[in-house]
């Protein structure tokens, strides 16, 4: 009587094993670019809130723009929606700035020095660049 052997061999797991391996090393990198791209995309949204809420703000007070976005401005916009690019690190700090931020910074750069150009105004604090090379400054 003769046995009717089944199963794989050690060659043809080994090949599986070299298959899977060959997919998660162009898989793992790719997700890792989606989530950076995932996390600029939240900053453009959080960032999108913030300038509504200074919009409303500056609307409601006759032309006045809030002197910083904590105090007097919660009823807007509390709180503070972070920064969430790798680059900004992740975190809602707010910078007040005489102008568009020209350094590497974190969180968000709200301009308040009065006469500026971009008064009112906040940007993504950081002169680093997204996934396409384009400046946070530009959001």
């Amino acid at each position: 009587m003769q046995k009717n052997k089944r199963g794989f061999t050690l060659i043809e797991l080994m090949i599986v094993v070299a298959i899977i391996g060959i997919l998660a090393a162009v898989a793992i990198p790719r997700f890792a670019q989606m989530l950076d791209k995932s996390r600029e995309g939240a900053t453009k949204g959080n960032l999108s809130a913030i300038r509504s809420a200074i919009s409303i703000y500056y609307s409601e007070k006759e032309g006045v723009w809030p002197a910083d976005l904590s105090t007097g401005f919660t009823s807007y916009l509390y709180p503070i929606p972070p920064a969430k690019a790798n680059q900004l690190g992740n975190v809602s700090d707010v910078t007040l700035a005489a102008d568009i931020p020209s350094a590497p910074g974190v969180g968000w750069a709200y301009v308040t020095t009065a006469g500026a150009t971009y008064v009112g105004s906040v940007f993504a604090n950081s002169t680093a660049t997204d996934t396409k090379g384009v400046s946070f400054t530009t959001y």
